[in-house]
Formats: structure tokens, sequence, C-alpha cells
């Protein structure tokens, strides 16, 4: 008889839920040496990886998939790079599994303090990024966490031959396979059966479109580490160095469109726009990139003219909107109405406006000369990230091993009583 998808989810669930206990008592020696193991056996894989890969892409293709998804598919050789040395920061990350803080005495002669942990079991729903694959198996690892990684059906190759490296790396360690399991299924009711496991499943973390992640945040039985859009915005002040000002808003919309922490919306104060904005807009139509501003914008250059929606709109392609507003209030103001919580940037030399612009932003990253596809847990020397969470509750911005770990009260007697 043919086992139903809901049997094999729980069968991973079980396991998985077997594993974390082993797994969170592993030691720091152990869990780096799967780590290393699994880099080597990256390594050594390059040409099964591309192999892999190169299927999943020529299916992609066949399917018509959008280039921006077509590009977070390609595994290429600078990215398997990037994940080995990904799994190698993170080996070297101090681990924070076990470390307790805050001890102090209270009038009772009892010492209180706080003792991380890790969550347990870690269900991870992707779409197309095949190194997202590596960067939450390690991170989960080394946090002492089990994990269930549910790629998007467009790298069913890619993560079956990723998740072989790393099944490796763990069997030399001594460790159980089933700690990171990959489905191998693509059916979708493995994602609702995932979401709905309470009993073996302790956080959902989904990275992917706007309607997975809707989806899974009203379906879930479990909580959820979220962000929905990455709608990020450069503020260019009227005391910013306009040239710097350039270079930072070109590399925050161009280094990669497709990424959630590229530039949406270009801010720029009236006062400094028409010295800015002509020689800002020939550097993105050079690049091909598809202009749209308000009518002050409009006055200064060519641009099509933006909607109500485009303040709203992640666009993860070469469109950019750009707006003039009246100083750093309405910019805030601007921000914090049609922003995604993610990441938010002012370029300015001037350090009140700066210190404003920082506490008043409401995002998981709020950043200062800087442009906002620095936003990424690699670039936050996390090692690598399991995601950016725009929540509040229980990690916010780039999820590395902290996130993926809580605190527990740890209270040490000799004898007390309570009277």
């Amino acid at each position: 008889m043919t086992e139903s998808v809901l049997d094999y989810m729980t069968r991973l669930g079980r396991a998985a839920r077997d594993a974390s206990r082993v797994i969170a008592q592993a030691s720091t020696a152990q869990k780096n040496r799967a780590l290393l193991a699994a880099a080597a056996a990256l390594d050594a894989a390059r040409d099964e990886l591309a192999a892999a890969n190169q299927k999943d892409l020529d299916q992609g293709k066949a399917n018509a998939l959008e280039p921006a998804l077509l590009d977070r598919l390609a595994l290429t050789p600078a990215r398997i790079d990037s994940m080995i040395e990904g799994l190698r920061q993170v080996a070297a990350l101090p681990d924070p599994v076990g470390a307790i803080r805050d001890m102090s005495y209270r009038p009772s002669g009892i010492q209180i303090g706080k003792m991380r942990v890790p969550l347990g079991v870690i269900g991870i729903i992707y779409e197309s990024r095949p190194n997202v694959t590596i960067d939450a198996a390690s991170l989960c690892l080394k946090s002492g966490n089990a994990t269930i990684l549910r790629g998007g059906s467009e790298a069913i190759h890619s993560n079956r031959a990723i998740a072989a490296c790393i099944r490796q790396g763990l069997a030399e360690a001594g460790l159980p396979d089933t700690a990171v399991q990959v489905v191998d299924t693509t059916d979708r009711a493995a994602v609702g059966a995932l979401i709905a496991m309470p009993e073996f499943v302790d956080v959902i973390v989904p990275r992917g479109g706007k309607g997975l992640i809707e989806r899974i945040s009203r379906d879930a039985r479990v909580p959820v580490i979220k962000h929905l859009d990455g709608i990020c915005h450069v503020y260019v002040d009227a005391l910013a160095d306009l040239e710097k000002a350039r270079s930072i808003a070109f590399n925050a919309k161009c280094y990669r469109y497709g990424i959630c922490g590229a530039m949406e919306t270009l801010l720029v104060d009236q006062a400094v726009a028409a010295a800015f904005l002509p020689a800002m807009a020939q550097m993105f139509v050079e690049k091909g990139v598809e202009l749209r501003g308000c009518e002050r914008t409009r006055a200064l250059i060519q641009a099509e003219p933006a909607t109500e929606e485009d303040w709203s709109t992640e666009y993860l392609a070469a469109i950019l909107s750009i707006r003039v507003v009246d100083g750093l209030d309405e910019a805030i103001a601007h921000i914090n109405r049609y922003g995604s919580h993610h990441t938010d940037s002012i370029v300015t030399e001037h350090q009140g406006h700066a210190r404003r612009f920082l506490a008043e932003v409401d995002s998981s990253s709020v950043m200062l000369n800087t442009p906002t596809c620095f936003a990424d847990g690699f670039e936050y020397g996390l090692g690598a990230e399991i995601g950016i969470s725009t929540d509040k509750l229980h990690a916010r911005g780039p999820v590395g091993l902290e996130g993926l770990t809580c605190e527990k009260y740890v209270v040490i007697g000799d004898g007390q009583l309570r009277g």
C-alpha cells in the first residue's frame, strides 16, 4: 500500500522530534565536525550539484519561470563557494546552546539566571533558492535543532543533491541523519501537514512569495517567524553627500533585483531633488531600470506616473518608484505607512537627522549611509540566515543562531525554603 502524504510527513515529524533530543545534547565539536564534513562533501560533489541544478533550470525554463526566479534557482560556482563558506563560518561561530547569563542572588539566597536552549524542531518552507537548504540546515544544526526542509518543487533535484551532502556530514560526526530531513515529495499537501503538527514541530519559517507566506500564516497551527514583503526605502536627506547618495541608491536597487533587501522606493528631500535626481535617473536608465515617479519627480526627470499602489509594491524587478518629500518627517511617515518593516536607509551627513531616522523608522533593520541590500545574515556576521523576520516576537531582522534558540530560567539553591 502506498504511503499517504500525511503518513509520510508524520513519519518525518516523529523522526525529527527523536533526532532533536540527540542534537540538543551534541557537543559543539560534534556539531562543527558535521558542518565541516558537509562543506567538504559539497566541495567534492560540485559536478553532481551542477548536473542536478541544470535539470531544475531546464524544467524552470520549460515552465516559463520569471527571470528573477530562475536567478534565485541557479547554483553557480560562486554560490556553491558561498554555501561552503557559510558552513565553515557557522562552524566558527560561538555555540549559543547552554550559555548562562545574568546569574544573580536573590534576598532568599537562591541564584537566578537564564540558559540559552534550542527551540526543538524547525520546519522551513521555501521557494526557488536551493542555497537556503544549506543556510537552514547549518544554522539549525549549530543551534541544536532538528529541521524539516520543504523546498520548492522547482528546486527538487538541487535540494536532493545538497541533502545527500548534509547526510554525509551528519554521519561522519556520528549524528542521526534525521536531524536534517529534506521533504522528498513535491505534493503541496506536505506543506499543509508540516504546518499543522505542533506535536512534532515547534516553529515554522516560511521563505518565499507573499502568497505562500500569507497562506502559512493563516493556516499554521505552529508559531511562524516570517516577513511578507521587502518594501525597502532609501531616503536622500537635504544634508546628504549627493555623490555618496547616488552610489548607495544605485547599489541598493541594482545589486540584485530579486532579493528582499532591494530598494523599491527612493525618497528624496525636495531641497536637493533638482540637484540629485537627473544624474541619478540617468544611472538607472542606463542600467535598464524602469522609473515611476510622483508629480514633483516627473517635473525633474522622465518617469512613468507612480500610482498609490506603487508605494506598497515589492517589484523584485528592474522597476523603481521615486517620491520627492518635504523633509525628514514626511520621509519617516511615508516609510512607516507604506513600508513592510523590513529594511530602510537614510543618506545624510546630519547626526540629528540620522538619529531620528534610526529611532523612529519602525523596521527590523534601519541603516545610515549604506544600501539596504546589506540586510543579510551573512553580511551581519551570522554565518547565514534562516530568514528575515519583520515580526517583533520572537525574533526580528536576519535570524541566525540566537534567533533559533530561546531562554529558560535556571534557579540554583542550597536548601533554601520559601517562607
